[in-house]
């Protein structure tokens, strides 16, 4: 016998907790302080804030646009995220969610508070924990495209038609800031848009500051911008022929019978490009691999005091970054832009960033040490996708969770961490 109950039963109960981090740490909050509500007459169900979480936290549990809006709004977790009339009626549908995605939060004014919001709410995490240093890593990725949407175009490099974002992480895995571009454009385009934002966020903070990129980002008015504000930096540089004459002593095999395991050559040298105002340091590496002819040679432009081999060995970690679009990509879905409207895809790749974010926050400030690995597609697997019974008293709600993947002490034990990230009030 097969019953459905969903406004009694729900399969994302692993939300509340995501919840209780969002009120713990303020986050939901910025967005009805810096969002501007278009909406006009006073019949509406729902608020901002509430439609804006169901936004984010619907695409954090893997429903990764509006189509799903009607059956979230009878699920009872979600009624309860959005808060105010949904726990007792129901939370936005499809339509409504449409025009606030559409037309609330496709103004001027509320993209670019969009945009800023990932900020403010790594600065609302830094509050609590502040660091002692920031390692920022830029780079772009791809956004398949499907038929005649705004900004689509060929992109050579992925061999598709795409968007082409760009996106900023801190060392933490945090996404600090995003764009979506056309895909026709070059990776760099529109760096200044992305990193001049965070860089002054960041001048109020005593913290050292650090910036990684491969070989797209190697340009001098990169280079001048991280000197003036005092960034130590680390980015790959295009081989050329000046480059390699100066380690060419590296680039004869060595003699001998080659060796089973890989040999590694490091080496440091001031170098100037035409297009440079001054000398800079240049790191380079040479890998002879068992098997190959030839060896891989990589140059780094970095203005680091390190040991070459510690230059290569920093620069090396910007490889995390790819994992982070990469887990943007599996658990929270940002690839899926499928509105005709460029403008439109440029709010839902906000709200993906944002719940990214908060899935990230999770991992970073509330996962006890046993499971501290877990990535983002692991938490969404077994933590928020958690089976629980709604129970209905006269005063409270019971939520019954099933207890296999989170038992009952790992799931006490990540509220206990969102607990103390809550502010405590100064004793008189």
């Amino acid at each position: 016998k097969l019953e459905f109950h969903g406004s009694k039963v729900s399969s994302d109960a692993g939300l509340l907790p995501y919840r209780e981090l969002d009120d713990a740490v303020g986050l939901s909050e910025i967005a009805g302080d810096v969002l501007t509500d278009t909406r006009r007459g006073k019949n509406g169900r729902h608020g901002l804030v509430g439609q804006f979480r169901q936004s984010v936290f619907g695409r954090l549990g893997g429903y990764d646009d509006v189509n799903d809006a009607d059956r979230l709004s009878l699920d009872p977790v979600m009624r309860w995220i959005v808060g105010g009339h949904a726990v007792t009626k129901q939370a936005a549908s499809t339509s409504q969610m449409g025009r606030f995605e559409t037309e609330v939060l496709a103004t001027d004014a509320n993209v670019g508070a969009l945009a800023d919001m990932n900020g403010a709410w790594i600065d609302k995490v830094h509050d609590r924990h502040p660091p002692k240093m920031i390692i920022l890593d830029m780079d772009s990725s791809v956004s398949p495209t499907h038929g005649d949407q705004e900004g689509t175009a060929y992109n050579g490099h992925f061999g598709c038609t795409c968007y082409h974002p760009l996106f900023l992480f801190n060392q933490f895995g945090d996404l600090e800031r995003c764009a979506l571009r056309p895909g026709n454009v070059h990776s760099a385009d529109d760096w200044e848009g992305v990193l001049k934002p965070v860089v002054v966020r960041y001048k109020g903070r005593k913290v050292r500051l650090y910036f990684r990129g491969d070989a797209a980002f190697a340009s001098p008015e990169i280079y001048e911008y991280l000197e003036a504000e005092d960034f130590l930096y680390a980015i790959r540089l295009p081989k050329n022929q000046v480059l390699q004459e100066n380690i060419s002593h590296l680039l004869t095999r060595p003699v001998g019978r080659p060796p089973n395991h890989v040999l590694r050559f490091y080496a440091s040298f001031s170098y100037q490009a035409g297009s440079w105002d001054r000398k800079r340091r240049v790191v380079a590496k040479v890998e002879w691999h068992p098997g190959e002819l030839h060896p891989r040679v990589g140059f780094i432009v970095s203005n680091l005091s390190r040991p070459a081999e510690r230059v290569v060995a920093f620069y090396n970690q910007r490889g995390k970054a790819e994992q982070y679009i990469k887990e943007g990509k599996n658990a929270i879905k940002w690839t899926r832009l499928s509105c005709r409207k460029f403008r439109d895809n440029e709010v839902r790749l906000q709200l993906h960033a944002l719940a990214y974010n908060l899935g990230n926050f999770m991992r970073t400030l509330a996962l006890p040490k046993e499971v501290e690995h877990w990535s983002l597609t692991t938490l969404r697997e077994k933590l928020v996708k958690i089976g629980a019974k709604v129970v209905r008293h006269g005063r409270y709600v019971t939520f019954q969770l099933a207890e296999v993947a989170v038992p009952r002490s790992l799931f006490q034990k990540i509220l206990g961490l969102i607990d103390d990230l809550r502010r405590r009030p100064v004793p008189a």
